[in-house]
């Protein structure tokens, strides 16, 4: 393990992470859910109208299975082939994103590929506990069909491993990497918070990842899930130099006075694919479950107008269909 001494690791508050380069109240608490709910966040100026049958539009490029390559799951589910290994990304599989079987958000589009179809995964990264993010019964399976995976999780999320039977789990704190002869995994400072009941906020930590592969010198960056502030993506693009593949969120965002803190919208998307200099980058945490105010299909059309604002091309920036390949 190799700790960045330039760079600052998480700090703690009363035993619980904080977001120290944030100038907002990040955590989210049952009061904050109460008055969304209530709709007392909300604002007139939010909604924008955009055409109904938007497509964002697509880059035909040729695929090549022996290059490094991306497929869009579902939400923040990718899985990643580079140098003959497999990563999957905050894996979830299950029909809702929920404690429970039978409340809670429901899975609006299935999954491209079925768990039992996987093969090979070498590694998954967890960015953090919420339940779109951390499922059970998909870790479950996945260490069940792969048991020599590597789990790299956040700083505190071991515990949860290693209680359901997973041994190879590699927590990480902020600037913290795990090595090994093909791989430098880095878990980087994002804006979030992080619990799965009322009484565990922020005992563990949230994260991004940069996957450096030794052979090739590639780098994809993982952001997460994260809202946006001056410091923590400028400072992981001024260490990393360029990012080859960047997958960033870009739904979850309305009423952006609740969501802001804590997910970004697509304006600030076109800011990280910025500030991290990122060659290409891909959309997600949209389409897949309806966790906020916004319509479903709103955040590629919010990208498109930003990407055009900001002059970034639409080649660099990619909105993908559940399914897609792309090589990177």
């Amino acid at each position: 393990m190799e700790n960045y001494k330039k760079y600052l690791k998480s700090l703690k508050k009363y035993g619980r992470f904080i977001n120290y380069n944030s100038n907002k109240r990040v955590h989210r608490s049952a009061v904050d859910f109460l008055l969304w709910k209530l709709k007392l966040y909300n604002s007139a100026d939010e909604t924008i109208d955009f055409p109904i049958d938007f497509s964002f539009p697509k880059v035909e490029k040729k695929f090549n299975s022996n290059d490094p390559w991306v497929m869009w799951v579902g939400h923040c589910t990718f899985l990643v082939k580079i140098n003959n290994h497999k990563i999957l990304t905050d894996p979830i599989w299950t029909d809702r994103c929920s404690p429970f079987k039978s409340i809670g958000p429901q899975r609006r589009h299935q999954p491209a590929i079925d768990l039992d179809q996987l093969s090979n995964i070498d590694f998954v990264v967890i960015s953090h506990n919420h339940y779109d993010h951390l499922d059970k019964k998909t870790v479950m399976h996945l260490n069940k069909k792969f048991p020599k995976i590597k789990w790299i999780v956040p700083m505190g999320l071991k515990k949860w491993f290693k209680k359901r039977g997973m041994t190879n789990v590699f927590d990480l704190d902020w600037w913290q990497s795990y090595e090994d002869d093909s791989f430098q995994i880095h878990a980087v400072p994002a804006q979030h918070y992080t619990g799965r009941s009322l009484l565990d906020g922020n005992k563990v930590l949230w994260v991004g990842y940069v996957i450096e592969s030794k052979k090739d010198q590639k780098k994809l960056y993982f952001t997460g899930d994260t809202g946006y502030n001056e410091i923590d993506f400028k400072n992981i693009g001024s260490k990393f130099k360029s990012m080859d593949l960047c997958l960033i969120p870009i739904g979850t965002y309305m009423p952006r006075k609740f969501m802001n803190p804590v997910h970004i919208d697509p304006k600030d998307a076109v800011n990280i694919h910025q500030d991290v200099n990122s060659k290409l980058s891909v959309a997600m945490h949209f389409k897949t479950f309806n966790l906020s105010d916004e319509n479903m299909k709103q955040p590629p059309y919010e990208l498109y107008l930003n990407l055009k604002k900001q002059n970034v091309s639409l080649d660099n920036f990619r909105v993908l269909e559940i399914g897609d390949h792309l090589n990177w």
